[in-house]
């Protein structure tokens, strides 16, 4: 849907199931070519052009926007975040209404639970060889700190160019229509149409590589644990992810999409702590 909102947004191309059905199933193609191409020639390859581009626009938005402010905000909002995490986290609004817990604070519980088997598989099968100390720093550690620098520049550009003068607009864009609030804001930016189509670009090699990690851990699954399953099974699990997405997207937009994730989520969360039982009984045994 961001994909559309993009491409509405520079070239005037109609958002519509169609498109979107249309930009998944390219997407699946590109998904499938890099998980038959294998870990390190297709998979890693679309790994590091993720990256590099995720970093280029993060780096080009703190640049040329109010670069002190920026900072000065993410330092502040690193604080505001670790005084007030214990209060935030067990905060269920029992005691007053609040749809943004259920639409948002619960659903993305629950998106992360879904998540887990197979992204959890997936690195540590690229972390294969490292240390414990060493997967913890990589996994968790320094993506949280990029994801506190992504959440404080972006959304703290939006919230500068809000307060300014010509503020407004991207307020409304995100009430109104989501997906194209992204490209509102570098509406702002300098270089607006090159910058609009490296993030439509970026978002793509998201899509691509969330769709990689789930194949190859799916594939790895059911072939018994062969780390090198066929070819034809690498495309049946990747083109079957994009029909899945179309038909939940098409049958009931997004709403069907969060449903699917909610209601797959509940009994991975009871593998999750059998999981961990599993974890910890075994570094014991090794006497870790």
């Amino acid at each position: 849907m961001q994909i559309n909102a993009g491409l509405y947004y520079l070239f005037e191309i109609n958002v519509s199931s169609t498109t979107q059905v249309v930009l998944i199933a390219m997407i699946t193609s590109f998904a499938t070519i890099s998980v038959v191409s294998g870990l390190d020639a297709g998979i890693k390859k679309i790994s590091e052009l993720n990256i590099i581009l995720a970093v280029l626009l993060l780096t080009f938005v703190l640049l040329v926007g109010s670069t002190a402010s920026l900072l000065s905000g993410f330092i502040q909002n690193i604080g505001n975040y670790l005084s007030n995490m214990v209060s935030l986290t067990f905060n269920l609004y029992a005691y007053q209404p609040n749809d943004w817990m259920g639409e948002w604070t619960l659903f993305y519980w629950a998106w992360w639970i879904a998540w887990s088997p197979f992204v959890g598989m997936f690195i540590a099968r690229i972390s294969r060889g490292r240390t414990i100390r060493e997967f913890i720093l990589g996994v968790l550690l320094v993506p949280t700190g990029f994801t506190f620098l992504w959440l404080s520049i972006f959304g703290n550009s939006a919230l500068f160019i809000e307060l300014g003068t010509e503020g407004g607009n991207i307020s409304t864009a995100t009430l109104n229509d989501m997906p194209t609030a992204l490209f509102v804001l570098l509406e702002h930016l300098p270089l607006t149409a090159l910058v609009s189509m490296i993030a439509i670009l970026l978002i793509v090699t998201f899509f691509v590589t969330s769709s990689d990690s789930g194949s190859l851990v799916i594939d790895t699954i059911t072939s018994g644990g062969n780390k090198d399953p066929a070819v034809w099974q690498r495309v049946f699990w990747a083109v079957s992810q994009g029909i899945v997405a179309s038909v939940l997207l098409v049958g009931g937009g997004l709403a069907a999409l969060q449903a699917a994730t909610l209601s797959s989520a509940l009994p991975v969360a009871f593998i999750m702590l059998l999981m961990c039982y599993g974890l910890n009984k075994k570094l014991k045994m090794e006497n870790l």
